[in-house]
């Protein structure tokens, strides 16, 4: 009999990295075990069942008339209880607005988890990332989850500092990486057709990308220590404004997910050359195809972290903007600490020199990315392995 996987993450459609990793997920798990089910708990099915019609795939709504507040609902405790495994993967165990389910899963994860160890239904975080968790609460929360995964397959060396002192819960710890590491960019074809109609390099100079997110530093810095979003727009225009005519290259802002408009749009505002400005994003394109799009970029320079991997994926290298601990995380997993900028030191200055000076170097860094990411990749696909005392039945027949 076919078994019944529930994976749970943030997969609207909205956000291409999220995107990207339901893709490799499946991918991975279904050539490593052949034919399963997969529930996804999503606010449009229409988007999950169009994308992953490879897929024995059964989208869950998660609207008001199925009953469900975004995660917190029926849909996702019936999702949970009739699956032989829970898969928890991406970034969504952090404690941000906490008890509003529009926005948070933390606190609905605390509550359904351990309804499927109770009911002796096998629990994975995998390869995800933990927190942040900083109040109280939060951290209760995050402990119950922990405490109801069978295993926790972490993407990142960050994450270890949200675990608690617990034997029990330590022993239960395995290294993995991002799932969408593994995504298969678009076809070559495909890829001249976008930047053919994009108009990507309209003077045939090289191009590289920018990726900027409408958090700023709201995840790594206190409040009173904040950039505003004008002064961080500001800054952003100023450091392309003096690397454009450095480097004699194009600038193609990649936007991932559409939150993240309105501060491109202020960024592109401030741009002196626009004849050499472009801006290509997500839902207009796939993640298959901005990976295919990031494959043709000299470098990138991001902050959306799944604009970094899926960059790095292809082996483009990148300046990591630390906009949240799980970039940090990445940067350090794929051995990019020195292109990290953190908002301490950011300013136009430190970035342009920064995008430069890996801009000079870029044929080297490819060389030396490439052996990591095809690690990263392997750990990625490897976290199957911890699978196979749940699914071995599925991966005999």
């Amino acid at each position: 009999m076919t078994k019944r996987i529930c994976i749970i993450g943030n997969f609207s459609g909205r956000n291409a990295g999220d995107a990207a990793i339901l893709g490799g997920l499946l991918k991975e798990v279904t050539a490593a075990f052949g034919p399963l089910r997969f529930d996804v708990p999503t606010i449009n099915t229409g988007f999950v069942s169009r994308q992953y019609a490879d897929f024995d795939v059964e989208p869950v709504g998660m609207m008001p008339w199925n009953l469900s507040i975004k995660i917190f609902g029926l849909p996702i405790i019936r999702s949970i209880l009739r699956s032989d495994l829970v898969l928890v993967t991406d970034a969504i165990l952090f404690d941000m607005k906490l008890l509003n389910p529009l926005f948070n899963y933390l606190s609905t994860m605390a509550l359904v988890l351990p309804m499927a160890k109770w009911r002796g239904i096998p629990v994975v975080l995998y390869n995800c990332s933990l927190g942040p968790a900083k109040t109280n609460m939060g951290k209760a929360c995050l402990q119950r989850v922990l405490e109801a995964s069978d295993v926790i397959i972490l993407r990142d060396e960050e994450s270890l500092g949200e675990i608690p002192k617990n034997r029990d819960i330590e022993s239960r710890i395995q290294r993995g990486a991002d799932c969408a590491l593994n995504i298969d960019p678009a076809e070559e074809e495909r890829i001249d057709a976008i930047l053919r109609k994009e108009d990507l390099s309209p003077n045939g100079k090289h191009f590289l990308t920018f990726n900027v997110n409408s958090y700023i530093d709201v995840f790594v810095r206190s409040r009173g220590k904040r950039i505003g979003i004008e002064e961080f727009a500001a800054l952003i225009s100023a450091a392309v404004n003096q690397v454009m005519p450095r480097l004699d290259a194009n600038v193609v802002f990649v936007v991932t997910q559409p939150m993240d408009m309105k501060i491109t749009n202020m960024v592109l505002s401030g741009i002196e050359q626009h004849d050499r400005i472009r801006m290509i994003k997500n839902p207009d394109y796939t993640f298959a195809e901005l990976a295919g799009v990031f494959s043709r970029a000299q470098i990138h320079v991001g902050m959306r972290t799944h604009s970094l991997i899926l960059a790095s994926s292809v082996i483009t290298p990148v300046v990591g903007i630390i906009s949240t601990p799980k970039n940090r995380g990445y940067m350090k997993s794929i051995k990019q600490d020195e292109r990290m900028v953190e908002f301490d030191v950011l300013t136009a200055d430190y970035l342009a020199d920064m995008v430069v000076a890996t801009w000079d170097n870029r044929q080297v860094l490819r060389e030396e990315l490439a052996p990591i990411i095809v690690e990263e990749k392997a750990k990625a696909a490897g976290a199957t392995e911890f699978l196979q005392q749940y699914l071995e039945t599925s991966a005999e027949s």
